[in-house]
């Protein structure tokens, strides 16, 4: 009984760990697909490519890893999307 028990509070403690970062993943690509969507506004698939195009590219690789419940690389991959956009963001201002 008691190996029972055990097994099943290790089962609650992952499903809970495995929640924490879906939701973060998740919030952190939305905070990405805001940012990606400023800069399509600002101009930036002319302006700047570059940044343009990385984070649209790691914004997709973020929803396909998300996609297969891999949240931790999902994670991963909407943050560098984010960083590219701030970038991206950051060299409009110069320029204007």
């Amino acid at each position: 009984m008691k190996g029972v028990c055990a097994f099943l509070l290790i089962l609650v403690f992952l499903g809970f760990s495995l929640s924490g970062c879906a939701t973060t993943a998740s919030s952190q690509m939305k905070i990405a697909e805001g940012l990606l969507s400023d800069l399509k506004a600002q101009g930036g698939e002319k302006l700047v490519p570059y940044e343009y195009g990385s984070a649209e590219t790691f914004l997709e690789a973020a929803r396909r890893e998300y996609d297969q419940s891999d949240y931790n690389s999902a994670k991963e991959f909407a943050d560098r999307s984010t960083a590219a956009s701030e970038q991206g963001l950051a060299e409009i201002k110069k320029k204007k």
